[in-house]
C-alpha cells in the first residue's frame, strides 16, 4: 500500500519550498504527493506530479474586536489569535485534505501549532527541524508530537543543548543544497562572469527572507579594502546615509547564484540552510552574518559554523575600517575544507528515502485488524 506523503509549506521567502521541491523530486513516481501553502507560485514549474492546495495567507489578518487581541497567548502555541475566518479556513483545509486523501505521513515545514493539529487528528507527522532556542514548550511539544523530525543538515552542526531523546528522533540528511548546476573552478566562473581573475573579490550574498544585506555596512567594507572588488547578491537594505564607491557593485537577484559564489575569495552570508549550504558547496571561505529570526535560529547556526571551524564572524557588522580589515584577515585563514565537509551533495535523496521508509513502515500491515483500540474516556 503506496499512502500518500503530504507537505505543509511555510511561504515566508524561498527555502522552505526549494528544500521541498528537492525532497519532493526524490521520491518514487507512484508517491501520491500533495503540498499545502499560502502561495502556490513557489511550485510554478515544478515537473514532479504532484497536488497544490492552497491556503488563505494569514499574515496581517486582524483580530475583530479589542477584546479578542487582549487574549493571551498560551505558552504550548506561538501564533494563535482568536476570531480569525482565514485561520479557521486554514485548519479546516488542512483537515479535510489529510481526511480526504488518507494521508500517511505529514511533513511539516515548519509550524510546531500544524504539527501538533495533525497528531491531534491522529495523522502522523514529520518536522522539519531548525537551529534556535526552542526548549519552549510550544516546540518540545511539537517535537514529542511528531513521529520523526528531518534535520536538512550534518549531524555536526547540532546544538549541544538539543534533548538526546529527541535527537534519537530525528534523522540528518546531511547538508541540503537545492542549487544543481554545475561549480565551475575560479579561473572560469570569472572568465565567464567577465570578473579580473586576479582581483580579490568578495560577494555578500542574502537570501529571500528577510529585507536584504545591510549596504551601510558594506561601504565602509569598500573604504577598509579598497582593492578587492565588493559585488552583493540579492536584496540590499540602505538607511539613507550611504556613499556609492567605485568597487562596490550591487547585482541584485542574478540567474547563477554559483557563479559568483565559485569566483569569490570570501563570501559573506547570512546563516540561512539553503545559503550556508549554497557556499559549502563550492567550499567557499564564508564570514557568516546571521539575520534576525524568531528563535535565534540563524545566530545558533553561526555558532555552530564558527564552533566547526567552517566559518568567522563578527559580533555585529562592523562599522569601522579596522574591524573590517581584522574579519577580512581571519576569513583569509580558512581554507574552506571544514566548511565543504558539511554539505553532501546526496542529502535531498537520503531525505525523501527516509521519509518514504518511515511512511511505509508506520502503515505496514495497516489492512489486518488494528492491534490497539481507544479507550473511552
Amino acid at each position: 500500500m503506496t499512502k500518500p506523503i503530504a507537505f505543509f509549506v511555510h511561504h515566508q521567502g524561498r527555502g522552505h519550498a526549494n528544500r521541498t521541491r528537492a525532497v519532493v523530486s526524490e521520491f518514487a513516481r507512484e508517491r501520491p504527493v500533495s503540498v499545502l501553502t499560502a502561495d502556490p507560485s513557489l511550485f510554478d514549474g515544478f515537473s514532479r506530479d504532484i497536488e497544490i492546495v492552497p491556503l488563505p495567507n494569514m499574515i496581517g489578518a486582524a483580530v475583530p474586536t479589542p477584546r479578542l487581541y487582549a487574549e493571551p497567548t498560551p505558552q504550548v502555541m506561538h501564533c494563535v489569535p482568536l476570531g480569525l475566518t482565514p485561520m479557521r479556513r486554514t485548519m479546516r483545509t488542512i483537515l479535510d485534505h489529510l481526511d480526504d486523501r488518507g494521508v500517511g505521513l505529514f511533513v511539516v515545514d515548519v509550524s510546531a501549532e500544524i504539527a501538533l493539529l495533525s497528531r491531534i487528528a491522529s495523522v502522523p507527522a514529520v518536522q522539519i527541524r531548525m537551529h534556535g532556542d526552542r526548549s519552549d514548550i510550544g516546540h518540545v511539544g511539537a517535537y514529542e508530537a511528531c513521529v520523526g523530525m528531518l534535520a536538512p543538515f550534518d549531524e555536526r552542526l547540532e546544538q549541544d543543548d538539543y534533548p538526546a531523546g529527541l535527537r534519537a528522533k530525528t534523522f540528518y540528511s546531511g547538508g541540503l543544497c537545492t542549487s544543481v548546476d554545475r561549480v565551475p573552478e575560479r579561473a572560469e566562473a570569472r572568465a565567464r562572469l567577465g570578473l579580473d581573475p586576479a582581483r580579490e573579490i568578495v560577494v555578500a550574498v542574502t537570501g529571500g527572507g528577510g529585507s536584504g544585506t545591510p549596504y551601510a555596512p558594506l561601504t565602509v567594507a569598500a573604504r577598509a579594502a579598497p582593492d578587492a572588488l565588493w559585488l552583493t547578491l540579492g536584496p540590499t537594505h540602505r538607511e539613507g546615509h550611504e556613499t556609492d564607491f567605485a568597487n562596490l557593485r550591487e547585482l541584485g537577484w542574478v540567474p547563477s547564484v554559483t557563479d559568483y559564489l565559485a569566483a569569490a575569495d570570501i563570501v559573506i552570508a547570512s546563516a540561512g540552510d539553503n545559503t550556508v549550504h549554497e557556499v559549502a558547496r563550492v567550499g567557499g571561505r564564508l564570514v557568516v552574518m546571521p539575520e534576525w529570526r524568531y528563535f535565534a535560529e540563524q545566530t545558533r547556526k553561526a555558532e555552530a559554523l564558527v564552533r566547526l571551524g567552517a566559518a568567522v564572524q563578527a559580533p555585529v557588522w562592523p562599522g569601522d575600517l579596522q574591524g573590517w580589515r581584522d574579519l577580512l584577515d581571519r576569513a583569509r585563514g580558512l581554507d574552506g575544507t571544514a566548511l565543504r565537509s558539511l554539505y553532501a551533495p546526496d542529502a535531498a535523496a537520503h531525505a525523501a528515502s527516509w521519509l518514504e521508509g518511515l511512511t511505509d513502515a508506520l502503515w505496514d500491515g495497516a489492512e489486518a485488524a488494528p492491534l490497539h483500540s481507544v479507550a473511552a474516556e
